[in-house]
């Protein structure tokens, strides 16, 4: 059975501060990627294997993959960080069984139609509403950026969405 230390949305997925930050501070040794796009995509799944750091195991997996893994043996061994793409990814697994305690938001673009909640963390009306039904199901919903930064909860960033 894996133990995962960390489940985070970055829409950036591995990047410089997962890297050095979130791979140290969650202690883990393998990172799950959890993308369905990605997961069809070998030549692009690659580079974000090749980027992790030495010692990093790195898988990337759909989410009726990482679902499938979860029910056959709990994702194996190691200590895990999983990262998703995009809110709706991580509610569309949750509702099909994968574990979400705890959901990090980490980073959520900032493109058209998003409005930003907490730096580089921004929401929509889709990822407000998913947010709010996955913290109404029992996960432990916060944003937080890097480990030395302050975090915050769900409830006060939607405070400042819908104000």
């Amino acid at each position: 059975m894996a133990e995962i230390k960390l489940i985070r949305a970055d829409y950036r997925l591995i990047h410089g501060q997962v890297i050095t930050k979130w791979v140290k501070e969650a202690n883990a040794n393998r990172i799950v990627v959890i993308n369905d796009a990605l997961s069809k995509d070998q030549f692009m799944a690659s580079i974000y294997v090749m980027a992790a750091p030495p010692g990093v195991k790195v898988e990337v997996l759909s989410v009726d993959e990482a679902v499938a893994s979860w029910k056959e043996n709990e994702m194996g061994e190691g200590r895990i960080l999983v990262l998703f793409k995009s809110v709706e990814e991580a509610m569309d697994a949750l509702n099909k069984g994968f574990p979400i305690k705890e959901f990090q938001i980490g980073g959520l673009g900032g493109s058209g139609g998003r409005k930003t909640v907490m730096g580089q963390v921004s929401f929509d009306a889709k990822d407000a509403k998913l947010l709010e039904e996955m913290q109404s199901k029992g996960t432990h919903v916060y944003l937080h950026v890097l480990p030395n930064e302050p975090r915050e909860e769900l409830d006060s960033a939607l405070k400042k969405f819908y104000s």
